[in-house]
């Protein structure tokens, strides 16, 4: 699938969109199959229920997650 991503990192949170269209301000990602999808989340966030993201993710076309970050 391919993706798009928007991402904004601040000190006390992360803000990640994923797309599965082009949108303006947004950089392609690549063409991600679910391995390569999960890998993905479970780098931004360890204890990310993926299977549930990862089929949102299909379902809609899009994922947007806020990580609140630890400081």
């Amino acid at each position: 699938m391919k993706i798009w991503i928007s991402k904004t990192v601040t000190p006390s949170y992360k803000l990640i969109k994923l797309h599965c269209e082009q949108h303006s301000n947004y950089v392609y990602l690549g063409d991600l199959d679910d391995k390569e999808l999960k890998e993905f989340l479970l780098s931004e966030q360890q204890n990310l229920d993926v299977a549930k993201n990862i089929k949102l993710l299909h379902y809609y076309g899009y994922l947007h997650l806020f990580i609140t970050q630890k400081g």
